[in-house]
Parts: structure tokens; sequence; C-alpha cells
């Protein structure tokens, strides 16, 4: 007893636009999901606001600094000796930048005081963060 005749069969065939859609969706799904990972290892704090600042994309340290005055290297509380002398240490290597996250609050005075101690050691690759947007 035959059902169907044995030419009526086709062979398989492989749909590659629904795989490309796939991969499509997977490359913009760990695109979007990595810019969401840059903030995991910084303290929150206020950063004042700016309409003209700049993004750096290659930073080395990245220093907090908290109302409070703490130091903070990316997440983990650091002393301020110890800070400048890794920073000095590290500053030898020509793409070494510092970028300096201050609190809003924080007073100018001990934020200007710290600058000028990494200057006294040689660091002069740093920068100030902000947030975009400002008034």
């Amino acid at each position: 007893m035959r059902l169907r005749d044995r030419r009526a069969f086709t062979k398989p065939d492989i749909m590659i636009i629904p795989m490309i859609d796939i991969m499509f969706f997977l490359l913009v799904f760990f695109m979007l999901g990595t810019l969401y990972m840059v903030d995991i290892k910084t303290v929150p704090v206020q950063l004042p606001q700016a309409v003209h600042g700049e993004t750096q994309a290659r930073v080395t340290y990245l220093v907090t600094m908290k109302q409070d005055g703490s130091l903070w290297l990316e997440d983990q509380p650091i002393a301020r000796e110890q800070l400048i002398k890794q920073a000095k240490e590290e500053s030898r290597n020509p793409q070494f930048s510092l970028v300096l996250r201050a609190d809003q609050h924080l007073d100018y005075g001990q934020v200007i005081a710290f600058l000028d101690e990494l200057k006294g050691e040689g660091i002069t690759h740093f920068g100030l963060a902000t947030e975009s947007g400002g008034k």
C-alpha cells in the first residue's frame, strides 16, 4: 500500500532569513546590554550638569569623591596617599588618564586641593566628570 509518491517529497530547505533576523536581534541586545554596564562599577554621586561636556572613551582611573570627602577608585574605597601613589606609578603609561567624579555639593577647595596634589606628583592627564544636559 503506497500512500504517497516518492517523487512528491522535496529536500528540506534551510531558511536563512529568520536566522539572520535572530542574529541581528542578538547583536542589538548585547550592544544595548553593554551600554548599561558602564555605571555598574561606580559609586553614586550627584554630578554637576554641563551642556558642553565631552565624552572620553578611554579612562584608566575613575576616581569618585563623595560629599564627605572620601575617595573611591571605581567601586572600592581608597586612601588618598595610596591613590596618588598608584596613579603616579601608572602615569608612566602614555595612555593613562584620570577622571574625577566629584559630588556637586562638595567644597570646591577640596577638589582643587586633590587636583593640586595630583599635579604636584606629575600627573597631568586628568579630567572632571559631569552629567550631560545642563541648564
